[in-house]
Parts: structure tokens; C-alpha cells; sequence
């Protein structure tokens, strides 16, 4: 690799404009995870367990001094219709968004979807009783 080459790469914000060819073992899952596939230049996360690292404070910036896992907690569909992934470092609290790459785990990514309906904030079994209780009002 070139001097210019491998010093213009460690340039802050150099990932925001130029695509990341490293390839990278997951420190959640283990899984060894590669560019190709995603459907991006930009891979940010594992393709298994959706999982990431808190390198970035800005995409592409890798300002973050946390380094800590952020785990997949929701995911959200933006304007276009594109789904994202919701992560949360588990060391700092930092939220971020990520779109799902083309390569992405449709059960983890349907686990993740699914899960607030499966931990309801109330008891499924008082559903009848409380539509009947706001039909009354």
C-alpha cells in the first residue's frame, strides 16, 4: 500500500466519501464479515446478529473513543419505504441508525420487528376489556 494511500485512509471523515474494503470478524457472533453483499460500500454491521461497534460519533467519521458493542434494540422504516436497524452501545447508551443491508438475517431482522409485539406494555388477556371500556366512553 502506498504512504499516501494508507495516510489518507486514517484522515478524519476519510470512510464518509471513500468506500471501507476491510473485512472484519464479528465480536458479538464471530461471524467473519466482508463488504461484498451488503449492497453498500459502507458495511457498519455484522450480517448474522445485526450487532456493531461504536466507532463513529458522524457516519464515517470513526471519532467514538467508546469502541463498545452496539447491540440491534428496534428497527424503523424511513420515508422511502427503506428499513433501518436501531442500534444502542451498550457501554455508553449512544443510539444510532443504520440501514439494512441487502445481506441482513430476515429472521433476525423480523425477530427485532416483532419484538414489542411479543412484551406488550399490558396484559394481552385485558385487550377485550379495555375496547369494550373505550367503546363506552
Amino acid at each position: 500500500m502506498k504512504r499516501e494511500t494508507k495516510k489518507r485512509s486514517f484522515e478524519k471523515g476519510y470512510y464518509k466519501h471513500n468506500p471501507c474494503h476491510d473485512v472484519f470478524t464479528c465480536k458479538v457472533c464471530g461471524w467473519p464479515v466482508g463488504p461484498q453483499g451488503a449492497g453498500s460500500d459502507h458495511r457498519n454491521h455484522c450480517p448474522n446478529c445485526l450487532s456493531s461497534l461504536h466507532l463513529d460519533v458522524e457516519p464515517g467519521d470513526r471519532a467514538a473513543d467508546c469502541g463498545g458493542i452496539m447491540e440491534p434494540v428496534a428497527v424503523w422504516v424511513r420515508k422511502s419505504g427503506e428499513w433501518a436497524i436501531v442500534h444502542r452501545c451498550r457501554r455508553c447508551g449512544a443510539l444510532s441508525s443504520n440501514r439494512v443491508a441487502a445481506d441482513d438475517s430476515p429472521l433476525r431482522l423480523m425477530a427485532i420487528a416483532l419484538r414489542p409485539l411479543t412484551n406488550p406494555p399490558f396484559p394481552v388477556e385485558r385487550l377485550e376489556e379495555l375496547q369494550k371500556a373505550l367503546s363506552e366512553q
